[in-house]
């Protein structure tokens, strides 16, 4: 297994000749020179990452890391913390909402069990590094070996992917609770207040926001995580699904493959993420604009604009399963739409 180090030492620069000759392509196409927008943002993106030849992504998976979090305890969730493993039985039957996007996107979801709170669960990759973490309104939701060794593992896995013939990753999470490390990681990493990033989740009663707001400030005071050191966040407010989507980001990024990130959380992993491996950011792919509250505190930090402005708040990469029509899209128009030069059509300059 390699080790943390090596796996970034891995991600390399996107490839700007690529994308020049890419825009050439696509400003020759038969359109209006830029009428495709963002669209051809992203096609010159992806000519970054595979070359201005193989902007294609046929084969997608989504990887969902799920795992329990100690914090339920506080009180800041609705729903019983059993709904995690129930919830993770019904991704292996395929019948959850990641699940029947991702069908529709042409996607195979990957659900693993990073530590939920049962017995190991038929038909989920085993990654399970407890039943559940700390809970961090009190303690620590992991020690740092045990991050980097799921930081490791999950990069590993992103690697595999990508060796096994995977061009597009997407990332989603589940675990009753996880919102609250969420808007904790959130809080530490863009240097603001608890009050502005702590949303409802799923559901969480409006009137007991400042409860969730109390318990996010507790688990800051108490850990006290380092902002410059990702690690240390990630294992001082974290969670075992968060540090398991930014080991999958990592290890996308130095496999060489796009990963479409999906909501709130995924923004909490990004940001780690961008601070262990800043070159991390030109593989990423901002699925939807997430209603949670501090969804836009978190994108202006990493200086990204999502495709997508639906209001959803599902999370389990629901997200990054619709958005991945988009990336579809993409590459079709970059692809099969005939040039200009081909139809004698000569534009003024």
């Amino acid at each position: 297994m390699q080790t943390l180090e090596q796996i970034i030492a891995q991600i390399k620069p996107l490839n700007q000749d690529a994308m020049r000759k890419a825009q050439i392509k696509l400003d020759g196409l038969l359109k209006p020179t830029g009428s495709l927008g963002r669209l051809e943002q992203l096609a010159v993106q992806l000519a970054g990452i595979f070359g201005e030849d193989a902007v294609n992504v046929e084969q997608k998976k989504i990887i969902v890391m799920a795992a329990d979090h100690g914090v339920f305890e506080e009180g800041v969730a609705v729903s019983p913390r059993s709904v995690t493993a129930i919830q993770a039985q019904n991704m292996v039957h395929g019948v959850t909402g990641v699940c029947v996007l991702a069908k529709h996107a042409g996607a195979e979801v990957v659900i693993v069990d990073a530590g939920i709170d049962c017995d190991p669960i038929p038909g989920a990759v085993d990654m399970r590094m407890g039943l559940g973490c700390g809970n961090i309104a009190q303690t620590a939701a992991m020690n740092r070996e045990q991050a980097e060794t799921l930081l490791v593992k999950s990069a590993m896995l992103a690697m595999q992917q990508a060796e096994s013939g995977v061009r597009l990753l997407g990332v989603g999470e589940l675990g009753i609770a996880n919102t609250t490390p969420a808007a904790a990681i959130v809080s530490v990493m863009t240097n603001n207040d608890p009050e502005r990033v702590v949303g409802i989740g799923a559901n969480f009663p409006s009137d007991q926001l400042q409860h969730k707001v109390s318990v996010v400030r507790r688990a800051i005071a108490c850990n006290q995580p380092n902002a410059d050191d990702g690690i240390d966040v990630l294992a001082k407010v974290g969670g075992f699904d968060l540090a398991g989507m930014t080991g999958l980001m990592l290890g996308a990024a130095a496999a060489g493959l796009p990963v479409v990130l999906d909501g709130f959380l995924s923004y909490a992993s990004a940001l780690v993420a961008c601070q262990i491996a800043p070159q991390v950011h030109d593989y990423l792919i901002p699925s939807h604009f997430s209603a949670e509250k501090g969804a836009r505190i978190a994108l202006e930090q990493l200086k990204l604009e999502p495709y997508l402005q639906l209001e959803m708040r599902l999370g389990e990469g629901s997200g990054a399963a619709v958005a991945m029509h988009i990336v579809d899209a993409a590459c079709a128009a970059y692809n099969e739409i005939g040039s200009l030069a081909d139809s004698n059509i000569v534009l003024p300059a």
